[in-house]
């Protein structure tokens, strides 16, 4: 449960992070969010599926992908979703100096503009969350991982981890990545149902 829904204990460790949403105006509403894209094999899949279903989410983007796929970084934006940074090179904070993965969002933010930033693996440095808010950057986690890019979750645990943890204001992570495609591409419609069906509606990340 802590790697899918993070208790308070790991959230408090990053003071300002965007976890969950609270919105007094907008009851049961969800925040559905990919990371790791944009790349031809899995992303046009899940905006073909948004489309079907008049959704927006926000994408948290590979600089790297950007710069080789730039048509389908503009297809995003062009659909009315949102960005955000995700490193150029999918750098894991935990394992890297803060000046590297500042220096490394700052490339991808040549190519991503959007103040919104996703640390890869979910992981980073205390000092570089708060690195990264100085640098203007709204750090967005997650309060439901759906762990889409787990082999060791099948497709069905995948769609039980958004039934069981989504609540109102969750920001979900799902990825367009080839690690997680099968699994996501099982849950993801599913999941949407079930949300519609639950009386969740859906809104882009603010910021």
């Amino acid at each position: 449960m802590w790697i899918e829904q993070p208790p308070m204990l790991y959230r408090s460790l990053y003071p300002g992070s965007l976890w969950r949403i609270g919105d007094e105006e907008q009851r049961k509403t969800i925040y559905l969010t990919f990371d790791d894209g944009p790349i031809p094999e899995v992303t046009p899949w899940v905006l073909e599926l948004l489309d079907r279903y008049g959704i927006k989410a926000t994408f948290f983007c590979v600089g790297d992908n950007v710069r080789k796929y730039p048509h389908l970084y503009r297809q995003l934006l062009e659909k009315g979703h949102k960005t955000g940074n995700h490193t150029f090179n999918h750098v894991q904070g935990w394992k890297s100096h803060t000046a590297f993965l500042l220096e490394n969002t700052a490339k991808a933010a040549e190519l991503i503009d959007s103040k919104l930033f996703r640390p890869p693996h979910g992981h980073m440095r205390v000092a570089q969350n708060i690195a990264l808010q100085k640098a203007g950057y709204s750090v967005v986690m997650w309060d439901v991982v759906t762990r889409d890019y787990s082999r060791y979750m099948s497709p069905q645990q995948v769609l039980d981890n958004v039934k069981r943890y989504t609540r109102d204001g969750s920001v979900i992570v799902f990825h367009d990545s080839l690690k997680a495609e099968k699994r996501m591409k099982y849950a993801l419609p599913r999941a949407i149902e079930w949300l519609l069906e639950e009386g969740y509606s859906f809104a882009l990340v603010p910021g």
